[in-house]
């Protein structure tokens, strides 16, 4: 994995630089102000830094200048690796400057932390703060054993020296803090968690056996081991399907060593996972000539209500020409809903009864810069509907640069949702995905699940009923940090 920082006058340009260097390919993990320094600073403009980050099979024709585990001795001397040494090999402050260890290879990893060839992970500062941290990991990895024993938390002899330290904090320390900030949550909230999830101990202690079997390093320290089965088993009780959780604690694994922090090993999985989300794809104006955004999905995930909000903003807030479209003849009232929007925008809006009707549109829309199309939902069976929609949208392509959006919702089961993608993939071709009712859910592996699935880019979620309001691009760092516990909900 390759994450590297640029600076330009706005984040476009930083971006480009990144795009330039790297390929198109890139993640973008962070995006920040910097301020000139110096005497005259106040005469200078701040820029923008922005952090990307890329796989390096993405790269071609380019060998990996990454640092990884396996390659540098974290603690400098061989056989003499303890927690808090591997925990301080390397440390970076809030402005990313390094602080040296004696020894050479901390240097050396310093180094490759600042040209951005490895993560800064931003870890403990002083030897108090590594003290709190370790002892809110030995917590979190304590609560995964304890569950899978099923001995009781509150047994003196089988708690660690850390555990009552941590109960009187009210609030713990974050546990890891990648340099993007998502931060994944203390040992407090990780065991009430662990405390009140749906899984039962019967199953959880069942799904970690199972799971043992499966990762049996005999060089890996209990304590590694312990933490990969967190990992697992928090991933599971987040929806992500356990061919996906596998997946991931399997990357883990591998660059797992004895001396490495867990802490460079939870960053690591954090990383790889916002990238596996890729880039997020949003609604973007065609250089010359209307584009038609058409809007698929199964009835009742929220298609008329997305469609809405979207519209909203791009001709309230973009100032662009909409115009808003509906092939659902089905449903009287989804047609109505929409002219009401239409009519409270003031923008035109058109009942579509035939392909003639279509290609009226967009020949009497052609000035405009999109076209919302709302589709009919129907029964994943319904042959007559599916070929109607189909013909629409090739209508559609044919006229104008067009582009699909999938809604789904949050709350449909993954099997339903599989039959859906697949559904739709063959109808229609390639599409991006819009997740709604994310207020209805506490969990949201199911986004990470049907974003491997299909290989679709992500573009928004929406998480209520208010137009505009609730709607938001994606966010593959928000979503990625709930799914490895960093707090209950996403945003």
């Amino acid at each position: 994995m390759i994450i590297k920082k640029y600076t330009g006058k706005n984040e476009e340009e930083a971006t480009e630089a990144a795009r330039g260097e790297l390929g198109p390919g890139i993640v973008i993990m962070n995006v920040r102000q910097v301020k000139k320094t110096g005497f005259f600073a106040f005469l200078k403009p701040s820029q923008t830094e922005v952090t990307v980050a890329l796989e390096e099979g993405d790269l071609p024709g380019r060998q990996s200048s990454v640092i990884r585990p396996e390659d540098t001795n974290l603690t400098g001397k061989q056989g003499t690796a303890t927690k808090k040494s591997s925990f301080s090999a390397y440390v970076s402050d809030e402005s990313g400057t390094a602080s040296r260890t004696p020894s050479g290879t901390g240097e050396q990893l310093a180094r490759a932390v600042s040209e951005g060839r490895i993560p800064p992970l931003r870890v403990a500062q002083t030897e108090g703060e590594i003290d709190s941290k370790l002892d809110d990991l030995q917590a979190l990895l304590h609560v995964a054993t304890v569950r899978k024993n099923g001995q009781k938390q509150n047994d003196p002899q089988v708690s660690p020296n850390g555990i009552e330290r941590e109960r009187e904090r009210e609030e713990t320390d974050a546990m890891v803090a990648s340099e993007s900030g998502a931060v994944y949550g203390s040992a407090r909230e990780a065991s009430l968690r662990m405390q009140n999830a749906s899984v039962s101990k019967e199953e959880s202690a069942e799904t970690l056996a199972d799971f043992s079997r499966a990762h049996q390093r005999s060089d890996l320290p209990e304590e590694n081991l312990s933490f990969i089965k967190l990992l697992y088993n928090t991933l599971l009780e987040n929806d992500v399907n356990e061919r996906y959780a596998n997946e991931l604690t399997d990357e883990v694994e591998k660059i797992s060593k004895p001396d490495m922090p867990l802490e460079y090993a939870l960053a690591n999985v954090y990383q790889k996972m916002v990238l596996k989300f890729g880039p997020t794809e949003i609604i973007e104006p065609c250089a010359d000539g209307p584009k038609a955004e058409i809007f698929i999905g199964p009835t009742g995930v929220g298609k008329t209500t997305t469609i809405a909000k979207l519209a909203s903003r791009l001709y309230v807030a973009e100032h662009r020409k909409v115009a808003l479209l509906t092939v659902d003849t089905y449903r009287i009232a989804a047609a109505e809903q929409l002219r009401t929007y239409a009519s409270i925008l003031e923008i035109p809006f058109r009942v579509i009864y035939s392909i003639e009707d279509m290609k009226q549109a967009a020949e009497d829309f052609k000035d405009y810069d999109f076209l919302m199309v709302d589709t009919a939902g129907h029964s994943l069976h319904n042959e007559e509907q599916k070929t109607n929609i189909v013909n629409f949208i090739k209508t559609l392509q044919e006229a104008m640069e067009s582009e699909s959006f999938l809604v789904l919702s949050a709350t449909t089961k993954y099997r339903d949702l599989i039959e859906i993608t697949d559904t739709y993939k063959t109808m229609v071709g390639d599409y991006k995905l819009i997740f709604t009712k994310m207020d209805e859910t506490a969990v949201t592996g199911n986004l990470y699940n049907i974003r491997m699935h299909t290989g679709a880019s992500m573009s928004y979620i929406t998480n209520g009923q208010d137009v505009p309001d609730d709607i938001a691009v994606f966010n593959a760092q928000k979503i990625v940090k709930v799914l490895l516990g960093g707090s209950t909900r996403a945003e």
